[in-house]
């Protein structure tokens, strides 16, 4: 009996051993890829790792130089950096390796360029499955380009669907599910969601999303977010000045969050997408750089509409408009577009630290990075300010670039990629 009892015992024990390790190594593979602009959690922050706090641009283990004008954020897929730009007036995917040569580059149909001065025909960031890279233009071409630099499909959205007709440049990046790229397309006429075969490029759903706001309201450049709501594949799209959930299998909402904007103020479009802490998300409203921010915290689940039952708390006093928030063990991390940083508990919305940083010549517009214990803010003149992860708002460096920043920096295997105005660099301990 005391043998088939260490018999069954060592037999539990195993299998918990395998799940446990297969549970770990699903979780370190994630991390050792940066998938989408936000990471592989949609957070922008990567637990694992030893990175730079303290750098010179000279110091950069490589530095190259990007063609064009574009401002999307890289991914990383298999030591593999794709990021999107404009070359020749054309929309272009560039691929290199790990040491920052070339490994192939893309050109598509005709680049329509940015009106704004922080904008370009390529602000979306590219997002990969590990199967193919699905790159998105203001232009409106959107393709699934193969990891070998072949083109798997290629469509253009507004040629079948209507021109986008927003004030400022085309800013949503694709996001994936299981089976379809999802599309956003919210402006002053009839804004949609759509979803497109990985495979195919054939519209798999395409649902209205249309609300009536104030002025520039209805204008979104924010990015869908794919979670989970009850254990099944949901779609989370911030703009219209309302938060909804789609079911990823056919668009139809399951739920939806309205009054963000009571006071019915105009030029509120929405920038800044959502965080997803626990289960809140975190919302930026309104307009922090004219001094009118907004942050709400949305219970997730229900059905419907939720607008009166799901709204845990709203500030008035905080909130980004442009820089999306970061989460980082059951904490948020916000950057307005003016300089103030706040750290709130996403439950209650309490502020648990702030600080300003140094002024400069610029705003905030890339969103913070957190890589092992440091926060990483990127600053529009190029300055990049680091900050070690405590109770309390400290600077331990500042560095300067000497080059525009508006994309975001990522991390990933010990190294930080941060694209400029005009360049890549890498960058690692010495």
């Amino acid at each position: 009996m005391e043998t088939k009892s260490k018999t069954l015992f060592s037999t539990k024990f195993t299998r918990y051993l395998v799940c446990f390790l297969f549970i770990t190594s699903l979780a370190n593979a994630a991390e050792d890829n940066w998938p989408r602009w936000r990471g592989p959690d949609n957070n922008s922050r990567i637990s694992s790792g030893s990175y730079p706090v303290k750098w010179t641009p000279e110091e950069a283990l490589w530095k190259i130089d990007i063609p064009g004008k574009g401002f999307s954020t890289p991914i990383v897929w298999d030591n593999k950096i794709y990021l999107t730009t404009g070359v020749n007036d054309l929309d272009t995917v560039l691929a290199f390796d790990f040491s920052g040569k070339q490994i192939w580059q893309k050109q598509l149909g005709p680049e329509d360029a940015g009106k704004h001065k922080n904008g370009s025909g390529s602000n979306p960031s590219a997002t990969t499955d590990g199967s193919a890279v699905f790159a998105l233009f203001k232009s409106g071409n959107l393709a699934a380009i193969e990891l070998d630099g072949s083109i798997r499909w290629e469509i253009n959205l507004f040629k079948q669907y209507g021109k986008d007709n927003r004030y400022w440049d085309f800013g949503t990046s694709p996001a994936l599910t299981k089976k379809y790229v999802i599309i956003a397309e919210m402006h002053d006429d009839q804004s949609w969601l759509a979803a497109f075969d990985k495979v195919t490029g054939k519209l798999g759903w395409k649902v209205p999303r249309n609300y009536t706001t104030p002025k520039e309201g209805s204008q979104g450049y924010s990015t869908p977010l794919v979670f989970s709501h009850k254990g099944t594949e949901a779609i989370m799209v911030w703009g219209g000045q309302h938060l909804t959930a789609h079911d990823a299998v056919d668009g139809k909402i399951i739920w939806s969050c309205g009054n963000f904007n009571p006071d019915e103020i105009r030029f509120w479009p929405s920038v800044a997408s959502p965080v997803i802490a626990g289960n809140i998300a975190v919302v930026p409203c309104g307009r922090a750089d004219r001094r009118q921010p907004r942050l709400h915290g949305i219970k997730l689940g229900g059905s419907g509409d939720i607008t009166e039952t799901h709204r845990l708390w709203k500030r008035k006093d905080i909130g980004p408009f442009i820089p999306s928030p970061t989460e980082y063990n059951g904490r948020v991390y916000l950057i307005g577009d003016l300089g103030q940083i706040d750290c709130i508990d996403p439950v209650t919305g309490k502020t648990i630290w702030s600080g300003v940083f140094p002024k400069g010549k610029g705003n905030f517009y890339s969103t913070p990075l957190i890589a092992g214990e440091h926060l990483y803010a990127a600053r529009e003149d190029g300055k990049v300010f680091v900050l070690k992860m405590k109770d309390k708002f400290e600077i331990i460096s500042e560095i300067d670039m000497k080059d525009g920043i508006i994309a975001s920096p990522i991390a990933i295997s010990d190294r930080i990629l941060i694209r400029t105005n005009h360049h890549l660099f890498c960058i690692q301990n010495k």
